[in-house]
């Protein structure tokens, strides 16, 4: 099993946590987290890629062991997160890397490829949107509600999603086999977003959500003129990011491997880590050079 390291550095003038794996002249792969989680939900697949691949994964700012400047001093956007991620990637030398996205770390994914379309090499979409389909108007209605019109009356519904209850349910609605997920995954998130301040922070960022969808139009385009290598590997049950947004990559990548994997819900490698590594190797296999 490849030996995982975990480094900080600064960006920005911020500590950026991430992990790294496997061989500095291989092919590179970035894996970008999503909420409420971190790196940390890497922790299996990184070793199951590394020894073909070089893997990194950073935690965003304001989740797992990066940086939580408070949401006064520091802007909470998407396009804040992108511009960390990408100076890390700029100040670690790498020019050309796959991704894999999953949940925020979708948003953050596109924005780095629409603003470099030639590094990225292939893309991997675990539960990553991309669609306005993808969305469960349930689950979604309260976000943009929020997000028209922040104040007590919308903050209520955003603040229950900090709970405890409401983090479980994120890891466990829809999964066929709910006890082969840890339930250290919930009770590490709770407790991280916890800590003081954090809740503006991640306030800040559901507010923001509602700046993803407006640069779909031209992802869609991207996706069109680039034909990008693409494996959506998703969550079947998944009730905040459902099939649907899974199957409408195909309008714009036809030769996208779509694979629907039922049972999963939003965290797939909670449960399904063998399914993921497997389409994952056979599909990077394909679409990249076997060094950077």
């Amino acid at each position: 099993m490849a030996a995982v390291r975990h480094h900080y550095t600064s960006v920005h003038g911020h500590r950026v946590f991430y992990r790294e794996a496997g061989p500095a002249d291989a092919p590179t792969i970035v894996l970008l987290h999503g909420y409420p989680t971190s790196s940390r939900m890497f922790r299996h697949l990184i070793p199951a890629l590394a020894d073909r691949y070089h893997v990194i994964a950073p935690d965003h700012l304001g989740f797992g062991q990066s940086a939580t400047p408070p949401a006064d001093t520091f802007d909470y956007t998407f396009d804040a997160l992108t511009d960390v991620t990408e100076a890390l990637l700029t100040q670690l030398g790498v020019r050309r890397y796959a991704i894999y996205v999953q949940d925020y770390g979708a948003p953050v994914g596109w924005r780095l490829a629409l603003r470099n379309p030639d590094a990225v090499t292939a893309i991997v979409s675990q539960n990553g949107n991309a669609y306005d389909e993808g969305f469960v108007p349930e689950f979604w209605a309260p976000v943009w509600a929020y997000a028209q019109s922040p104040g007590p009356s919308t903050e209520e519904a955003m603040r229950g999603a900090l709970s405890e209850e409401a983090i479980r349910w994120q890891y466990l609605h829809g999964v066929a086999e709910p006890e082969l997920v840890d339930p250290d995954t919930w009770a590490t998130d709770h407790h991280e977003i916890s800590r003081p301040g954090l809740d503006r922070i991640q306030l800040a960022l559901f507010q923001d959500y509602a700046s993803n969808p407006p640069l779909y139009p031209r992802l869609h385009e991207y996706f069109r003129s680039s034909q990008v290598p693409l494996l959506v590997i998703w969550g079947a049950e998944d009730e905040i990011f459902g099939s649907d947004g899974a199957r409408a990559f195909a309008k714009d990548l036809p030769n996208a491997d779509i694979q629907l994997v039922s049972g999963g819900g939003h965290f797939l490698l909670e449960s399904h880590l063998d399914t993921v590594v497997g389409a994952m190797r056979g599909f990077l296999g394909q679409n990249t050079s076997e060094r950077a």
